[in-house]
């Protein structure tokens, strides 16, 4: 998965002439953090050259995880055409970028950060929309300023930066926020899914009806230390290698979520968990399944429809109940 062309040029133009090894050195401590998952009560954007790194470093790769999140929502709410638009926590609009690709029916957007650097240059990208956004200081924390409930609120890669026991007034908080469906997206780490798990469990709490990845609402059968997430493959810019000094051109993004709605969903049969493994005549699956249960299938040919099916799944993906 790539950027939008519209914002990979402007991503580009924006880092054009930016000196490389300040943002290497930026990007570092970013990487550093992300992967530590620090909260020391300090924004890890605090000034227009980590701004820039994060660009040029995690764009692509939140982006990515976004995008295939609301794909996975798509397709078990075909008919989902969200109008107004809040991301809480919204960075420089990965997840903006993300619901206008994903549903062109948006026509208004409130983007809620609390870091002025990385709002400025959210604000900046998102020029390059068609319709305007409207960036506001928030903090999830502390205020949210006062805002009318939007059918799709999302909250990407934020809940890692908070304490467990803020979890549930902070899904409350969006929970309010939100006319028609909840998005929030984390890290594919285990505690990233123990993360969704605890907003998983407030939601339901308060009568939200899932509506992906998971096929049920009853309790997650996954237990420790396997976890629940699923990965994307996100395309690499020059830039982006540069910074990382990287060779690949290409690197895996994983992720976990859990979309909710005001409204009943029909969910699948069931959803791939983990890569399938297996070829040819025999294939291997591991599903979550509608019945609450986690299983491993083997299908061959004699399978019929379940084993065509099971040829082209690929890990994420839904199986309808009239596909074996």
């Amino acid at each position: 998965m790539e950027l939008p062309k519209i914002l990979r040029e402007r991503v580009e133009a924006m880092l054009e002439g930016q000196p490389l090894d300040a943002l290497k050195r930026a990007s570092a401590r970013l990487s550093s953090r992300y992967r530590q998952e620090l909260r020391d009560g300090s924004f890890h954007i605090s000034d227009q050259l980590a701004a820039h790194a994060y660009l040029a470093a995690r764009l692509p790769a939140t982006y990515a995880a976004i995008r295939a999140a609301m794909e996975m929502i798509a397709e078990v709410r075909p008919d989902f055409e969200p109008r107004q638009f809040i991301d809480v926590g919204a960075g420089p609009g990965s997840a903006l970028w993300a619901a206008t690709d994903c549903w062109p029916s948006l026509d208004q957007a409130t983007m809620v950060e609390a870091s002025a650097a990385i709002r400025q240059t959210g604000q900046s990208l998102s020029e390059g929309l068609d319709f305007p956004s409207n960036w506001v200081d928030g903090n999830l924390l502390k205020e949210l300023p006062s805002l009318l409930p939007a059918d799709l609120v999302t909250l990407a890669y934020v809940l890692d930066e908070i304490e467990p026991h803020q979890i549930a007034p902070s899904i409350g908080k969006l929970w309010a926020l939100t006319g028609d469906t909840l998005v929030i997206i984390e890290p594919g780490t285990p505690a990233g899914w123990d993360r969704i798990l605890a907003a998983r469990d407030v939601l339901l709490s308060k009568g939200a009806h899932i509506v992906a990845p998971c096929t049920h609402a009853l309790d997650c059968p996954i237990a420790a230390p396997d976890w629940c997430h699923f990965s994307r493959r996100v395309s690499r810019s020059k830039i982006h290698r540069l910074v990382k000094d990287a060779e690949v051109p290409w690197e895996d993004e994983k992720y976990i979520f859990i979309a909710a709605s005001r409204f009943p969903v029909a969910l699948p049969d069931a959803r791939v968990i983990a890569p399938p493994q297996g070829s040819g005549s025999v294939i291997r699956l591991k599903l979550c399944q509608d019945d609450g249960r986690a299983a491993e299938q083997t299908l061959s040919k004699r399978d019929g429809a379940a084993f065509k099916w099971a040829r082209r799944a690929d890990w994420g993906d839904a199986r309808e109940k009239d596909s074996g």
